[in-house]
């Protein structure tokens, strides 16, 4: 059962599948709960990520759903497991939104992570103290000790990118680059930290640059993810000053994918874009001198 009876971002993915499954079967949730030997109730909490199937009930649901096929039959099962998996992040729960909790959730599971940010650089690119410096001088006040738990976090995050484990794709605002929000010292260290990351073979880095016109104001940050072998967008985060919001409907994923298509071809390539960050490292440090 997901921890506090809250669907968990894992819990209630499976449950949309067997949901979609269900319908496509043309089967309404008390046949499917005859199917288990169980309650209405069951099925439909199940449905809504509220509680975990077993992996038998889920063979039974597929069975009679129809679904032979094995590589989805495992997937499911799998994400079954996975559901009641106790991430590793959760050690610091007390320090997180739920919300919050959910966006780490969809990166731990990710195998494709794409992100568009045109102000601040991505948390999974961030150095510890440039995430120290945007925590602690965000729009809440947070005491000393919330802030180093928050940046432990997000530095924890940046070891799936570390591990090789996700392909990630980060298209930075001009602006991020050539206006820094911290100071220069640390702005210094933060852009020689994303060249350097920007060098491994599943990350890449482009810069949208003002000259893109009207896309290079595009303000609203987002997430992506996909959990499969093929970069199909299946869920999208935002960042807003009340916490993050997830979507997942067909119409929302299929905008969000378009949109993040038209950034990046409007991007520099990953080698113009290291160029830029290494001709703005330069003027800063000439500047200083």
């Amino acid at each position: 059962m997901p921890v506090g009876g809250r669907p968990t971002v894992r819990s209630r993915r499976l449950g949309t599948a067997l949901k979609t499954y269900r319908l496509a079967a043309k089967m309404d949730q008390l046949q499917a709960a005859d199917v288990i030997a169980a309650h209405q109730t069951r099925v439909s909490r199940i449905e809504t990520g509220h509680v975990s199937a077993r992996p038998l009930e889920i063979r039974a649901m597929l069975e009679a759903y129809g679904v032979h096929d094995l590589e989805v039959r495992q997937k499911l099962e799998e994400m079954a497991r996975q559901s009641k998996r106790r991430g590793w992040w959760l050690e610091h729960a007390e320090h997180l939104r739920p919300d919050y909790v959910d966006h780490i959730a969809l990166e731990d599971d990710a195998t494709y992570i794409r992100e568009w940010q045109p102000i601040m650089v991505p948390g999974l690119l961030q150095t510890p103290a440039y995430a120290e410096a945007v925590i602690a001088d965000g729009p809440h006040y947070l005491e000393p000790e919330r802030v180093a738990q928050l940046v432990k976090v997000r530095v924890g995050r940046q070891a799936k990118i570390e591990e090789g484990a996700a392909s990630y794709t980060a298209i930075l605002g001009e602006g991020v680059v050539t206006h820094p929000l911290v100071s220069v010292d640390i702005h210094l260290e933060q852009l020689s930290a994303i060249l350097e990351i920007g060098k491994r073979k599943n990350v890449t880095v482009q810069v949208l640059p003002f000259s893109a016109g009207v896309l290079a104001g595009y303000s609203c940050a987002f997430y992506s993810f996909s959990f499969d072998e093929e970069p199909t967008v299946e869920a999208v985060a935002m960042d807003n000053l009340r916490g993050a919001s997830v979507l997942e409907g067909a119409e929302d994923l299929a905008a969000y994918a378009n949109a993040y298509d038209l950034l990046r071809s409007s991007a520099l390539t990953p080698d113009a874009s290291a160029k830029l960050i290494r001709g703005v490292l330069r003027n800063l440090k000439e500047d200083r001198s």
